[in-house]
């Protein structure tokens, strides 16, 4: 098809080859050059006439190149123009004029056909044809371009054709109200299939997904002419803001035009008066469902700390034993079950499918497990500690490599404060994969201590010694019976365990009291604590002895 148009953009370069033949004359070398190209132009159309398909098309080709070759060199010729070849320029840039006027007849009438054409046939064939109408408007388009660009030539030559050029921008001006609108149409057709696809049966869903596609490509060449026909008429200093704002709106894509300051302004006017005409349409409306959100956050609030308190007397009762990790949790999952639930009531109130947001929560969980996967190890140690219970808050532990006392306790981690006053955060999952050791779990623990006395004191006062500090201290407990026995015979000193039984809380006392007790006692009685010595002796030897 589009070749045809060549037929009818070259007819009068035959005429004048075959006037060039017939008169030949010396003509000046700047359009020896110019001329010659036409009577090549000539005969590859000549050759055409008896070609078909392939090859044919290759000609076409081939004069298509030959022509933008032709109009190069008549660039040259204008940019170098002189008083004496100015009237030849001005007859080869009159003559490119005619014959792009022939052509936009010729596919002004092609696309009124071809539109007819897409109207009638079949949908299968439709979307041939429409490849077919896109290529006629794009270079329809480019050959208004190229006319225009003959105008300027015939402006810079001195012989302007005000008439041609001014009924060209009335063509180009209505051009572009029937694109806009066509686009329009189209987008707004794109978006009904669109939506017509996710609802339809399975029976009609092939037919709608090839109008989609149809829909689409239209609205794809729409957008392509409507901005070529953009950039052309800002060339003739048309108004193009409505336009450049309807491509921006609709494609999305961002182009210099956008920085023009009207384009800008009439943006932001149309979304101020879109935004105004939303507030005024939905104002009372969302007020309302404003309102219904908040009260019910509000109601659910008071139900959450209503929750709490319950639980919280539930779960006080000595009787329960249970760990305040434990009791904090139930407080806080049972506040907190309260305030999501009445978040999703009203988060529905206000018009919000919730099957898409808990959907999402679903999703978002298996990405945030895969990243926060220390995290949830952490959680589940937390879950160990809390059902086994293996030391609750205010209880003196070593775990996790640390020692102290437990001052509090979370699913995640537990805070340890040492015997110096320093805060440990200590991960659950370090405590719950290591040792833990509860010094203070039981109410009664028995204090370990060794004393020793030398050789030569006697075992039976030593004993009576150590019974009678034990007794005299009041916080050693009479049952269990506390042990003193002579435990072992060392190289230095005869040692004793002494083993009192005591409560938890006063463990250290009685351990630093007895400890204390003993030196003084033994003091007292004569009673010597060795420490480890050598005894060293030495013999003295006469010079004569010494062997010489």
């Amino acid at each position: 098809m589009r070749w045809l148009i060549i037929i009818t953009l070259f007819y009068s370069l035959l005429s004048f080859a075959e006037e060039a033949e017939q008169a030949p004359e010396t003509k000046p070398d700047e359009f020896a050059k110019i001329e010659q190209m036409e009577v090549e132009m000539a005969e590859l159309y000549k050759e055409s006439l008896d070609k078909v398909g392939t090859a044919k098309n290759i000609i076409d080709m081939q004069m298509l190149k030959k022509n933008e070759d032709i109009r190069a060199e008549l660039q040259k010729l204008i940019k170098n123009r002189t008083e004496q070849n100015t009237p030849k320029v001005t007859k080869f840039v009159n003559e490119q004029v005619e014959y792009l006027t022939l052509a936009i007849d010729f596919l002004s009438k092609r696309i009124t056909t071809l539109q007819n054409d897409l109207d009638e046939v079949e949908l299968e064939q439709k979307l041939i044809t429409q490849k077919t109408l896109n290529e006629t408007n794009a270079f329809y388009h480019t050959i208004l371009s190229e006319q225009w660009v003959n105008f300027e030539w015939l402006e810079l030559l001195g012989s302007p054709a005000d008439k041609s050029k001014q009924a060209l921008i009335r063509d180009i001006e209505q051009r572009l109200d029937f694109l806009s609108a066509k686009l329009s149409f189209d987008n707004q057709q794109e978006s009904v299939l669109a939506s017509q696809i996710k609802s339809a049966a399975d029976e009609e869903k092939d037919s709608l997904q090839l109008q989609y596609i149809f829909a689409q490509r239209d609205v794809s060449s729409d957008i392509d002419n409507l901005q070529f026909i953009v950039d052309l008429a800002n060339k003739m200093k048309i108004d193009t803001t409505d336009y450049t704002k309807q491509l921006f709106v609709i494609s999305g894509n961002l182009t210099n035009e956008l920085l023009d300051y009207k384009v800008i302004l009439s943006l932001l006017s149309d979304g101020l008066k879109d935004f105004r005409d939303w507030l005024g349409q939905n104002t009372p409306q969302a007020l309302f469902k404003i309102f219904i959100f908040l009260l019910i956050i509000f109601i659910f609030k008071i139900l959450k700390n209503v929750t709490r308190h319950i639980v919280t007397r539930a779960v006080s009762p000595p009787t329960l034993r249970m760990s305040q990790l434990m009791k904090d949790f139930f407080i806080s999952i049972s506040g907190n079950t309260v305030l999501c639930i009445g978040i999703l009531i009203a988060l529905s109130q206000i018009g919000l499918n919730l099957a898409p947001v808990l959907t999402g929560f679903g999703v978002a969980g298996v990405i945030i497990g895969f990243a926060l996967q220390d995290t949830l190890s952490n959680f589940a140690s937390g879950m160990m500690l809390l059902i086994y219970r293996p030391f609750d808050v205010d209880d003196f532990v070593e775990a996790g490599g640390t020692s102290g006392k437990v001052s509090h306790m979370s699913l995640v981690s537990t805070t340890i404060k040492t015997f110096d006053n320093q805060i440990l955060i200590v991960p659950n999952s370090k405590i719950w994969g290591d040792t833990i050791k509860n010094i203070t779990h039981e109410k009664v623990r028995r204090v370990d201590m060794v004393f020793g006395v030398s050789y030569g004191d006697d075992i039976e006062k030593t004993e009576t010694v150590l019974e009678a500090i034990l007794a005299d201290h009041p916080m050693v407990l009479r049952s269990p019976e506390p042990t003193i026995k002579l435990h072992i015979l060392n190289s230095s000193s005869v040692d004793f365990i002494v083993r009192p039984w005591v409560k938890t809380e006063d463990y250290w006392d009685v351990y630093w009291d007895v400890t204390r007790e003993v030196k003084m006692r033994f003091d007292r009685e004569g009673i010597s604590i060795p420490f480890p010595q050598q005894d060293v002796h030495l013999h003295m030897i006469k010079n004569e002895d010494i062997p010489k």
